[in-house]
């Protein structure tokens, strides 16, 4: 195993999402209005 494949686990690939010291809240806020939403819909369109 060389040193590159052996320290590879340890580096975090940055895949352009969020930063981790954005505002976390207002994203688990905005997650909640859109799961709440989505249900409305849900329920509107009778497929529940």
């Amino acid at each position: 195993m060389t040193a590159n494949a052996a320290a590879a686990p340890l580096v975090r690939a940055r895949t352009g999402g969020p930063k981790e010291d954005g505002p976390t809240w207002l994203e688990h806020v905005l997650g909640w209005v859109l799961v709440v939403a989505v249900a409305v819909l849900v329920t509107r369109a009778g497929l529940l």
